[in-house]
């Protein structure tokens, strides 16, 4: 299993000197959180902070879009080549458009389904995607627990992608009491904020997690 180490949950004053020491063996993805103030009632990382800290880390960014009309916002990514770019499909009319440009630039397509949003709703869009992101809180709000109904919707989502190569990724309130379920049901990336950073030293607690993860797997 991959972990995205979601800097929302960071000191972000001290990122720049913290960033250079995440080990790829240990964190697998940086999560950068964009919001606009309009799909989500928060503001927080935009084009110009994502791209510096893409300047203090080799480690592959994992860009969330969380915002309105995405097509407007994707491009400005695009420099930065992340491992991913996702937006969510309860933002846009234009969601298979929008993921073939994400694709012709060469970066890994991920569209986003909130808590309430039901998994059919992706159904037509399917074979466009690299990656399904399932948030697990409602997006916008930090330091959430996750949502009871989150298990089953992971379930159903896997079922729905099976026939695709399709990687899974899981956004909200993962931490040790639940990685090892995620993991059984075939989750492929966690993003992991507070669960990662709570320690003081994320590159232990990334190791930490990526251990319980792949024994839970060796044991299903």
């Amino acid at each position: 299993m991959k972990i995205s180490a979601s800097i929302l949950a960071a000191k972000l004053t001290g990122l720049s000197a913290e960033l250079p020491t995440y080990k790829q063996e240990n964190i697998d993805l940086i999560h950068i959180d964009v919001m606009d103030g309009n799909f989500v009632p928060q503001i927080s990382f935009g084009e110009a902070f994502t791209k510096e800290v893409k300047s203090h880390t080799q480690i592959p960014l994992d860009v969330h879009l969380m915002v309105s009309n995405p097509e407007l916002h994707v491009p400005k990514y695009f420099e930065l080549n992340p491992y991913c770019i996702t937006f969510h499909i309860e933002t846009t009319n234009f969601s298979v458009r929008l993921a073939e440009e994400i694709r012709k630039a060469g970066i890994k397509v991920g569209v986003s389904l909130n808590p309430q949003t039901p998994p059919e709703s992706i159904s037509q869009i399917l074979p466009y995607l690299d990656l399904v992101l399932l948030m697990t809180v409602d997006p916008g709000f930090y330091g959430q627990s996750f949502v009871k109904s989150g298990f089953e919707k992971i379930a159903a989502v896997r079922k729905l992608t099976k026939p695709y190569n399709i990687e899974l990724e899981v956004d909200g309130g993962v931490n040790e009491s639940n990685i090892e379920e995620l993991a059984k049901l075939g989750v492929d990336i966690t993003v992991v904020g507070s669960g990662l950073y709570k320690t003081g030293d994320p590159n232990a607690q990334g190791k930490k997690l990526k251990e319980l993860a792949a024994s839970a797997r060796t044991r299903s």
